[in-house]
């Protein structure tokens, strides 16, 4: 029997560690900047075309290579960061697995220009896929400039599973704050298509957080300051009230390298228990300095993930630190009014006499009087309470009739649906009682002869009105609600970009809104219908959406849009109902085809038995 167990060549072995190391254009990204500052550069320039889908061009002001090791670079585990085992312990740079450059190389096609300060000609190398087609002499200033373009080019099913250009540019944006934010004392550009996303400039770590989320932010943030013998910690930490559900600005970073630590972000949690309610994250921006033989980052080729050899220690360090900050800035100060030695004030006599106007009343006149006698003061006053009796039963007749042929209409499908929830005969929507009861502010209670019907109010709603929108959109008739005074949208460059994209599709939902200077928008228009919603809350939800869930396909965008609007604008949980109001939610959830669950599959009417119920008792 031949042997059959073989040495992969370079080539495959590179692709099986990029898999690991280069995961998107934002790996890419991540891996050449760092470079780039372990090579002392002050200037960093980012170029990207189609959220590095076509090209991402690194451009650096750093110390450059030669000739031999622009070539030597490419090759596996080759570095210049460590020499022996023990130097992993001693880390003092971002880089030193010497797999960057090989992975990047081996998925696409790598353009480089560097020359040192003290070499008259740089190089320039090509390489495609792992194999180096060209090396020359060039004329290039001092420092690097990598080309990588056409990721993927060669592995088809990693390309086909890049994200759309929206969510790739947004895992760039995050990857690019975690570089930017630690090293304040560089200058970063960030290009997208020939605009320009960012440009900073050097400061202090306070201007780089201001500088990257908005200026507002600085006014958000509590100083923390820590040093002892085992841990430095620096930074900030953001007001209680400025805790946000979603995307919450939490930044960590050891030895000015970005880290995920759960145990050390619960630590932080603690400090704000009674502060800010269930579900809300707090801003921060930590920085740690610790001894290099304390800590291991040679755990994941990412090198986020990060052992610490006192992390107890640490964590107490870190909740009591944290802990002072929100009590030393929290307390509001006493005002103190210096009053030796200030001119007198004379008091005045703040009595004003008032004359009251006299009223004549006609004594004779009750209105609560009732007789068969038509005097002519009674005809006067009576007559409209007739006519508005007389309106009032008009109007509650005609709300009748149409509860009722909303019920009838939907009572087959209805009946079907609510029966498959339950497996049980269910009571025939004729025979439903028309008093509802609500539970906590979120369920709607009703009985059937089958048991009990549950409804969730909010989800309800989410479905009548996405069910709507979707109509609406099919049949070309979705209108839009201007708004009198136009909101202001104040984005991040990512969110502007991606909004950009989305706004045929959103113009096509009834969404009216324009650039502003910067990345500001105006939202002058809603869909109709939405009111008492917040406008610019909306388009974060959606932007949100977009980012967090990726953009389905571009058949289904218009149903991921609907139901993104559909759920800010339906009736939120713990809203108390009137009697009416229940009446016509519930028959415009049964009036429709799918009345059982929202459009994402979650449940909105459930039955609990009778016989589940008699054995409760």
């Amino acid at each position: 029997m031949s042997d059959v167990i073989k040495l992969l060549p370079d080539s495959v072995a590179n692709q099986i560690a990029a898999g690991e190391v280069i995961q998107r254009p934002a790996s890419v990204i991540k891996e050449l900047v760092e470079n780039a500052i372990d090579a002392q550069a002050t200037h960093i320039q980012i170029i990207l075309k189609d959220a590095g889908r076509t090209l991402i061009q690194i451009i650096d002001d750093g110390v450059g290579m030669s000739d031999t090791d622009a070539r030597l670079a490419f090759e596996r585990h080759s570095t210049s960061k460590i020499r022996t085992a023990d130097d992993l312990f001693t880390l003092h740079t971002m880089g030193f697995r010497g797999e960057a450059l090989a992975s990047i190389a081996a998925i696409s096609q790598v353009e480089l220009r560097t020359r040192r300060h003290d070499a008259q000609l740089g190089t320039r190398l090509v390489i495609n896929a792992s194999q180096c087609e060209s090396q020359e002499p060039d004329m290039c200033p001092v420092g690097s400039n990598f080309m990588i373009k056409n990721i993927f080019f060669n592995v088809p099913a990693r390309r086909k599973f890049l994200k759309t250009n929206q969510v790739e540019l947004s895992n760039i944006v995050k990857e690019f704050e975690k570089l930017a934010l630690v090293n304040h004392n560089v200058e970063f550009t960030l290009m997208h298509n020939g605009n320009v996303m960012y440009k900073l400039m050097k400061g202090t770590f306070r201007q780089r957080i201001a500088a990257l989320m908005g200026n507002s932010i600085d006014q958000q943030l509590l100083p923390v300051s820590i040093e002892t013998s085992l841990v430095k910690v620096q930074g900030y930490v953001g007001k209680p009230e400025n805790a946000r559900k979603r995307n919450a600005l939490q930044f960590m970073f050891v030895n000015e390298r970005y880290m995920r630590h759960p145990y050390f972000h619960k630590a932080v949690m603690s400090a704000y228990e009674q502060l800010i309610p269930e579900g809300e994250q707090p801003n921060y921006f930590l920085r740690f300095t610790v001894d290099p033989q304390s800590i291991d980052v040679n755990i994941h080729p990412t090198k986020t993930e990060i052992k610490f050899e006192d992390e107890m220690p640490i964590w107490q360090i870190l909740a009591a630190g944290v802990k002072e900050a929100l009590g030393r800035f929290s307390v509001a100060p006493a005002i103190d009014f210096d009053t030796q030695g200030a001119p007198s004030i004379p008091a005045f006599n703040t009595h004003v006499e008032v004359h009251h106007p006299e009223i004549e009343v006609d004594t004779s006149y009750n209105p609560f009087k009732t007789s068969s006698g038509g005097g002519s003061g009674q005809s006067r006053h009576q007559a409209p309470e007739r006519q508005t009796m007389s309106n009032w039963d008009e109007l509650f007749a005609n709300f009748e009739r149409k509860k009722r042929e909303g019920m009838e209409s939907s009572q087959q499908s209805a009946g079907e649906s609510v029966d498959e929830v339950s497996q049980e005969p269910v009571l025939p929507l004729g025979d439903l009682q028309s008093v509802y009861l609500q539970l906590k502010g979120r369920y709607i209670l009703s009985p059937a002869k089958s048991g009990l019907m549950v409804i969730d109010q909010h989800r309800a709603h989410v479905r009548i009105l996405f069910d709507r929108y979707i109509s609406r959109l099919h049949t070309g008739s979705m209108s839009s609600q201007a708004i009198l005074f136009p909101e202001v949208l104040h984005l991040s460059p990512a969110q502007s970009v991606a909004l950009q994209e989305l706004l045929p599709e959103m113009e096509q939902m009834g969404f009216v809104l324009s650039p502003l200077s910067g990345n500001d928008w105006s939202v002058n228009a809603i869909p109709a219908g939405l009111d008492g919603v917040d406008p610019t809350s909306m388009v974060h939800q959606i932007l949100d959406s977009v980012e967090n869930g990726g953009m389905p396909l571009k058949k289904r965008i218009l149903d991921h849009l609907a139901l993104t609007v559909a759920r800010s604008a339906a009736i939120p949980v713990g809203r108390s109902l009137m009697q009416e109001e229940m009446d016509i939610l519930v028959a415009d959830l049964l009036r429709l085809p799918e009345p059982n669950f929202t459009p994402d599959g979650k449940t909105i009417i459930t039955v609990i038995p009778m016989e589940q119920i008699n054995k409760m008792f």
